[in-house]
């Protein structure tokens, strides 16, 4: 992991994407301070957040980090590897560039590494590599970042002949936006799944790679991976929750929402993507899985937040807790000193 990095959040807005009118987001304006070196001079600025399938092998995940950490113009910010999950979500910024080859060189390792035919966990997943998406940030444009999911998604097609679907605002097809929708079926259904013409994949040949899977790209806004924890070992109970919660069943507009079985620790998960949580807060999220919750007698014992988070993310939830009116995140101190 990198040292001697400060990291400030500040608010940026996208007012317009792809030629429409978007909801004005603040987003993750990332200003680094590396040994001395701000990584805003370095221009224009993307994230990743890339997840690996692979969260409990040490020296798998040490030569993934490696590829983050040892390339100029990124600057690996986060990891967070989880056994039960068996999952590692890497979060990196950089130029698009380096950032390109340091994504690629890590889709080297784990197509080599990973082996989906042996692979359990309690985490949806369909490849070694997963996921990828790209965060417009620091100044980069939208159109920038769904240019740069395409260059790498043709690259790893090319270089490893692992089958990609374009997701969110790189997707070619609606029904291709939604990563749950691409992920259904998981890897030991892609064989069925990808004889249906509906689902070949964008870039690659209807055949899954044997032990890699497919994996999707795409470019998207901030996010947030948040995960509330039960005092109960029962995943019916989980699920129940978690179908409550969601979207898709008729829950909060901008949650997607799983149940995860922690085994090593005796509890279940309710694991929450916040897709906008500008309107969907944390809060809301948390205080819906309590209430459902109560109804089986079961108490929230905790919460998580995997990766990065937005201030403005935090902040809402504090200003709601404590019933803070008319506060912003202009009266935190240390937003001020670093304006």
């Amino acid at each position: 992991m990198v040292k001697n990095i400060t990291i400030y959040y500040r608010s940026g807005n996208f007012d317009v994407i792809n030629n429409r009118s978007y909801f004005a987001m603040p987003v993750l304006a990332l200003l680094f301070s590396f040994n001395g070196v701000t990584m805003t001079s370095m221009g224009k600025l993307i994230e990743t957040i890339p997840n690996f399938s692979e969260g409990r092998n040490q020296a798998k995940i040490k030569r993934i980090l490696n590829c983050f950490e040892n390339i100029e113009g990124v600057i690996l910010l986060d990891h967070h590897k989880d056994p039960d999950h068996n999952r590692l979500v890497v979060t990196a910024a950089g130029r698009a560039g380096p950032l390109k080859k340091a994504v690629l060189d890590a889709v080297d390792v784990a197509v080599k590494s990973i082996d989906l035919r042996k692979h359990k966990g309690e985490h949806p997943r369909m490849g070694a590599v997963d996921v990828i998406p790209f965060v417009p940030v620091g100044g980069t444009s939208m159109e920038e970042a769904v240019a740069l999911s395409g260059d790498v998604a043709k690259e790893i097609w090319h270089r490893f002949h692992v089958p990609v679907f374009l997701y969110e605002e790189s997707a070619a097809h609606p029904e291709r936006k939604n990563l749950p929708d691409i992920r259904r079926g998981e890897f030991e259904g892609l064989s069925g799944k990808l004889r249906d013409p509906k689902w070949k994949p964008d870039y690659g040949d209807a055949v899954p790679h044997p032990t890699a899977g497919v994996v999707a790209v795409g470019a998207r806004m901030p996010l947030v991976a948040f995960n509330v924890n039960l005092d109960t070992d029962n995943m019916t109970i989980a699920t129940a929750i978690a179908k409550a919660v969601r979207y898709q069943n008729g829950g909060l507009r901008y949650c997607r929402a799983i149940a995860i079985d922690l085994r090593q620790r005796g509890i279940v998960q309710v694991s929450m993507n916040m897709t906008n949580y500008l309107k969907t807060p944390l809060y809301r999220a948390l205080e819906m899985v309590r209430m459902e919750a109560m109804r089986y007698g079961v108490n929230v014992i905790g919460s998580e937040i995997v990766g990065l988070v937005p201030m403005d993310a935090l902040s809402s939830s504090a200003a709601y807790y404590m019933g803070l009116e008319n506060f912003s995140t202009n009266q935190i101190l240390e937003v001020k000193l670093n304006e």
